[in-house]
């Protein structure tokens, strides 16, 4: 029996097998497809981009320079010769309407330092996947491939997936198996939301007259359509979703529409690659049903408009992984696991309306049209650039753990030590991390029983943002935070709600 499957073997699934690997939980990933590799995984259909927030996940796991190595990116955010490297380039869109970066207001970002990861990634799902699979092999995670899961069985001690006559017991069970989740059903998850109001297309495609196509997001009055490179299309039909997946598509279908949405006679020589998705916007009203829980599209679904899918699951993964793994080892504090809903389903509900909202703006009608035009100019001002950049880049998430600070809550800044080491060399091995910059080191008697599962760490720091002491949880997140005169009873009530109490051992 291992502690854990996982059923899918996505980024998410991958990201999750690491997580819990690092802890020492024994991982069994499940996957339907015999192969790694698609050419839909490849760029450029493969194309994504990573946030702020998914960037700092794999920094701080040290797999950065792997991916930016996987990803063609240059492999030079560490270097800083003047002593930080310089702030990020920002961008991005909202429903087809381009941000300027430039007018992003950085001092709405007060706890934000630069760093390595201080910004997004342009990436495909073949490099990020790749990256993950190394690194879940080297923590012993197994991956079984072209097992189909057809049913489970779960109680309150465990759960057995079941592929055909093959039967794989666990303690726990999480469904990474995408937006058409057979754990999701078979575990008896709700699932509700909005239904489709387009069909969306992605094709690799030839050209007899390729400059009648624009390059970037063209908005029309009857659609849209968007060209990444040469051939490399995106279009949006407004047919309430009637197309997909109801017959594949033929060159003279996509032919057909691309002349509808784009308003030209451009003809299609010939189709390497397509596929269809919707907008349609479901999530599950819990991500856990006793031992079987959720995460990425098994949980959430929506359009891939501001390509925040990716992240929106990857961000599940990081959350869950350390609670998860605590649960597992017999080390969790009282009701830890259920904060993974608490703390996750609000944003993914926030995606699935930001995804709903760019939708409703980029209809063919002239009330959506006319909206668009309000929403362009309020994006062309600095409070619009901020706040759309804040959303896309994931710096805007804040949960709701309670304390005065306004830091808590946060995804924690890459605070540097004098030495130069930085917090994210320091959460390489999945622990907490205690930052204690007070005369004295207030807090070192506090985590003393708990080393396996807080680093401390004690010294001034190049730029310490007025912080005293500051608590990360595995995850990244700030789960408590001081000025110069830290409370230590404070510190040590918070310790004992994410990590557990002292141990003697």
């Amino acid at each position: 029996m291992h502690d854990v499957v996982i059923v899918g073997a996505g980024p998410v699934g991958l990201f999750l097998a690491c997580e819990l690997g690092l802890a020492g939980c024994s991982v069994l990933v499940l996957e339907r497809e015999a192969e790694a590799g698609s050419p839909f995984k490849a760029a450029a259909l493969g194309l994504r981009g990573l946030n702020a927030a998914s960037v700092e996940a794999f920094y701080r796991r040290g797999m950065l320079h792997r991916l930016l190595t996987a990803s063609g990116a240059a492999d030079d955010r560490g270097a800083d010769p003047q002593g930080e490297p310089s702030p990020p380039r920002r961008g991005g869109h909202f429903a087809g309407i381009m941000l300027d970066g430039a007018k992003f207001d950085e001092a709405s970002l007060p706890f934000l330092l630069p760093g390595p990861a201080a910004g997004g990634l342009i990436t495909n799902l073949e490099a990020v996947e790749a990256v993950l699979s190394e690194q879940a092999a080297k923590l012993g995670v197994e991956v079984r491939r072209g097992v189909t899961v057809s049913a489970l069985a779960h109680d309150k001690e465990g759960v057995v997936a079941r592929a055909g006559t093959a039967e794989y017991p666990a303690r726990w069970l999480v469904g990474c198996d995408g937006g058409r989740s057979t754990v999701r059903r078979l575990a008896g998850f709700d699932f509700t939301g909005t239904e489709p109001r387009f069909t969306g297309y992605r094709m690799q495609a030839t050209f007899a007259d390729p400059e009648k196509l624009s390059f970037g997001f063209n908005l029309t009055s009857t659609g849209m359509y968007l060209q990444i490179a040469e051939g490399n299309i995106g279009m949006m039909d407004f047919d309430g979703g009637a197309f997909d997946r109801s017959q594949e598509p033929t060159r003279d279908h996509l032919q057909a529409v691309l002349r509808r949405v784009s308003g030209t006679d451009v003809t299609v020589t010939g189709v390497d690659l397509s596929s269809t998705f919707t907008d349609r916007a479901m999530q599950t009203s819990s991500y856990r049903q006793g031992r079987v829980l959720l995460a990425g599209d098994a949980a959430h679904i929506h359009s891939p408009l501001g390509g925040q899918g990716l992240n929106l699951g990857i961000g599940d993964a990081v959350n869950l992984g350390w609670k998860l793994a605590a649960t597992v080892l017999g080390r969790a504090p009282d009701a830890l696991l259920d904060t993974y809903t608490r703390e996750r389903h609000p944003v993914g509900a926030q995606v699935l309306d930001w995804s709903r909202a760019q939708v409703a703006i980029m209809s063919p009608d002239p009330h959506a049209q006319a909206i668009q035009a309000v929403v362009r100019d309020l994006l062309s001002t600095s409070d619009g650039t901020t706040y759309a950049l804040g959303r896309i880049s994931g710096t805007s998430v804040r949960y709701d753990l309670g304390g005065d600070h306004p830091l808590i809550g946060r995804n924690a800044p890459d605070l540097r030590l004098a030495d130069g080491t930085r917090l994210g060399d320091l959460m390489q091995d999945g622990r907490g991390v205690a930052l204690d910059f007070s005369t004295g080191g207030r807090l070192r008697a506090s985590v003393t029983g708990r080393e396996s599962r807080i680093r401390y760490v004690a010294g001034p720091a190049r730029n310490d943002l007025g912080l005293g002491a500051v608590l990360v949880r595995p995850d990244g997140v700030v789960a408590w935070a001081a000025g110069d005169r830290p409370d230590t009873d404070a510190f040590e009530r918070t310790a004992d709600h994410w990590f557990g109490a002292p141990t003697t051992d």
